[in-house]
């Protein structure tokens, strides 16, 4: 890789050039230039590759699969919304000396710290930042440019000073381990100096005894905190000899401040946490609307990277509309649009691939359309076992973590031909008349795709289509979509194994004239929600009204990034990432009085007061296509989601001319009804008086899952990737 490489870009099957690919000497950066012009075209860092795949996993790759071999092609996927770089080397080796080289640079990226709390990644990525002339050191000047870059406008003399004590040498410039001194005393904690001071009597160390203090006074940690700050000590003191004597150092306690252990999310629930035996309905599942599209709804881009995407975030249900395609091949679509199409077997290989990457809890696939192939998935992976029976007597399917029928099977959701029992008891070879159960607002979606799309099905073709889909209808076991024709009769006669769709401006009506109804509704069937066919852009709706009545598939354009889908994100990010969450108990209670426009119907104790003191942030990025040398003025707003009345927000003032280590030390306090469904939001963004301020950074999490004490909260992009180190420096209390 030192040497570089020639390998084919591709961007399409009748586009490939040859580029030269170098990694620059830094291990961080990759440029390509053009073989016939010899111009640099590009150049990405290291810390923008999310991953790499191997052979012909992508849409062009898969095109050229009859002309070069998988073991030359590979795909380097980034972070966001950038679009993914297909290459083909020109031999298998050089393919495996790309592919493994790029797995070591990445891999490391775990943010492990040093003694000067940073990793030797990020200094060095510094280093060659601002080395502008490229000799291994930097002078005065060069630092002062880096400054600029690293969103600090600091007062020269100042600048100096940590210049002038870091070069020990007295060459006049800092290479090596002096930069590193420099950046050690750039980092300087204050706040957290303070902090540690007041728990420690030398000032110069924790012992065990002080730790625990620490612990349990600030931390509220009330089990077993001499073992935890035992454990502490020998995770993340530098000092092998205070490691030996159970003391840590202040470079060991900003580091664990920094860990994961410090963080604002509480580490137990990030995994999985919560009673996986419970019925499906008694879950939040995250899903996605239209998943095949990564861009608009009318002209935009079809692509299985959408699916990859969205079951990497843990998504678990999605949806696949099928039409007839050439030759009967059927494929993929936004159906009477001009979004381009991909094969249907090219979905399935994609499901069958990722669908289980995140966690083996059951996901769904909405099937939708005309095609009449579409039960090419496997039988292996789909389930197909009778849900009645039992589970019919108790009105709920399973989502059983014992279930051997559940686990590692595709649940699909679809139109049925007949009743659910027909299926399953008919002797095989007599089908069914058509059923008139179509859910309303999907059948009346349908019609208007065949009106816009000026598209009539002669009588025969009809019937052919509808005795070819007959083994499509077969494979619907588990979900069959019904109309939705009121609350009462949905409790006299409707099944555990049918669901209704609204769309979002229905579902708002419902929420307004029935709220307590739609959460009785919702403790014991599914409800999928989507968006209005209006949002020809991708859009996306507020998915918190809609929890806040316990519908469970609240599906979302998950390629259209903002508070949305940060909502979401937060949400499912606990449990394991695994795509379910289980709602609170007064909204699995079929007898429940709880609507969310009365917090008075949620039994339990009164409201809970979340008191956040912003203290200070860290090295946050600068505003995208700003300014060269620009710098921020950073301020932070705390918003809270959740019922009606819990709607929240409040903000701290704006800091002049410092996104490296902003100080706000400002209180903002909420009191909250129904915390069990309140989501809780970070966002930091560059002030402006004459305009809309500019997002820079954002968390959200679920109220449950925060740590109350000293956290750090850290923070995420708009397209919710991880932006380290940039973090906000907070003090939780929560009180009754």
């Amino acid at each position: 890789m030192q040497q570089g490489t020639l390998m084919r870009k591709v961007k399409s099957k009748n586009w490939k050039k040859q580029r030269y690919f170098k990694l620059q000497d830094d291990c961080m950066t990759i440029w390509y230039q053009s073989k016939r012009t010899g111009k640099i075209e590009s150049a990405f860092s290291i810390s923008d590759v999310e991953t790499v795949r191997e052979g012909h996993q992508s849409e062009v790759l898969q095109s050229l699969a009859e002309e070069f071999p998988p073991e030359r092609c590979f795909t380097i996927v980034f972070y966001g919304r950038r679009g993914n770089l297909d290459l083909i080397a020109g031999s298998a080796e050089e393919a495996q000396c790309w592919v493994q080289g790029l797995h070591q640079l990445i891999e490391p990226r775990s943010f492990s710290l040093t003694s000067a709390v940073v990793s030797s990644t990020w200094i060095r990525d510094w280093f060659q930042k601002g080395d502008k002339n490229k000799d291994g050191r930097m002078n005065f000047k060069e630092v002062q440019r880096l400054l600029k870059m690293m969103n600090v406008d600091m007062n020269e003399d100042h600048a100096l000073q940590l210049f002038q004590t870091a070069d020990k040498s007295e060459s006049g410039t800092l290479e090596g381990e002096e930069f590193v001194l420099f950046y050690k005393a750039l980092t300087q904690r204050e706040e957290v100096v303070s902090l540690f001071q007041d728990f420690s009597e030398d000032g110069k160390k924790l012992t065990l005894l002080e730790l625990v203090d620490f612990l349990q006074q600030e931390q509220l940690e009330d089990e077993d905190t001499e073992q935890l700050a035992m454990e502490l000590i020998d995770k993340y003191e530098p000092s092998e000899t205070a490691r030996a004597r159970h003391v840590l150092s202040a470079d060991g306690f900003l580091m664990y401040l920094c860990s994961p252990d410090g963080s604002i999310f509480n580490p137990r629930h990030r995994v999985l946490w919560q009673d996986m035996t419970q019925p499906l309905c008694h879950y939040f599942i995250s899903s996605s609307h239209n998943t095949y599209l990564i861009e608009d709804q009318i002209r935009g881009q079809s692509s299985i990277e959408g699916y990859i995407r969205a079951l990497k975030r843990g998504c678990r249900c999605l949806e696949v509309d099928c039409w007839d395609g050439p030759n009967g091949e059927p494929v993929v679509y936004h159906g009477h649009t001009f979004t381009s199409k991909i094969p249907f077997r090219e979905v399935v290989s994609t499901l069958e691939k990722y669908a289980f990457k995140v966690g083996r809890w059951v996901p769904w696939v909405a099937l939708c359309g005309w095609g009449t192939h579409m039960v090419a998935i496997s039988v292996g992976t789909r389930a197909t076992d009778n849900p009645l029976g039992e589970m019919g007597t108790a009105r709920c399917l399973p989502l059983s973590s014992t279930s051997q029928e559940l686990r590692h099977k595709i649940l699909l959701k679809g139109k049925k031909i007949g009743r659910l029992e027909d299926t399953l008891d008919r002797p095989g070879d007599k089908a069914p008349d058509v059923s008139d159960d179509d859910n309303g607002a999907e059948a009346e979606e349908e019609r208007r795709r065949v009106k816009v799309g000026g598209t009539q099905h002669s009588p025969a073709l009809q019937k052919d289509k509808e005795s070819l889909a007959q083994s499509l209808s077969d494979c619907v076991i588990y979900c069959k979509s019904v109309s939705f024709r009121g609350f009462q009769e949905a409790r006299s006669h409707s099944r555990p194994s049918e669901m209704s769709s609204f769309a979002e401006a229905k579902a708002r009506k419902l929420i307004r004239d029935a709220g307590n109804e739609f959460v009785r509704h919702n403790t014991w069937q599914l409800t999928r929600i989507y968006p209005s066919g209006m949002r020809t852009d991708s859009s996306n709706y507020n998915p918190q009204e809609m929890w806040n009545v316990g519908c469970q598939i609240v599906a979302l354009n998950f390629q259209t990034a903002g508070m949305e889908m940060d909502l979401c994100d937060g949400l499912f990010s606990q449990n394991g990432c695994c795509g379910y969450v289980l709602k609170p108990p007064f909204m699995r209670d079929k007898e429940t009085v709880f609507d969310p426009s009365d917090p008075s119907s949620r039994e339990g104790p009164g409201p809970t007061i979340l008191t956040i003191q912003v203290i200070s942030g860290q090295q946050l990025p600068k505003v995208a296509n700003s300014k060269d040398g620009a710098v921020i003025d950073p301020l932070v707003r705390v918003e809270i989601h959740g019922v009606p009345v819990d709607q929240a927000r409040q903000e701290t003032k704006y800091i002049e001319n410092n996104g490296f280590n902003p100080c706000w030390d400002e209180t903002l306090q909420f009191q909250l009804h129904v915390p069990e469904l309140a989501l809780v939001r970070f966002v930091v963004e560059d002030y402006d008086k004459t305009s809309r301020n500019d997002f820079v950074g954002q968390f959200t999490l679920a109220f449950a899952n925060i740590k109350p004490g000293y956290r750090h909260v850290h923070l995420l992009s708009k397209d919710g990737t991880s932006i380290p180190p940039s973090s906000l420096f907070v003090h939780i209390r929560i009180t009754e």
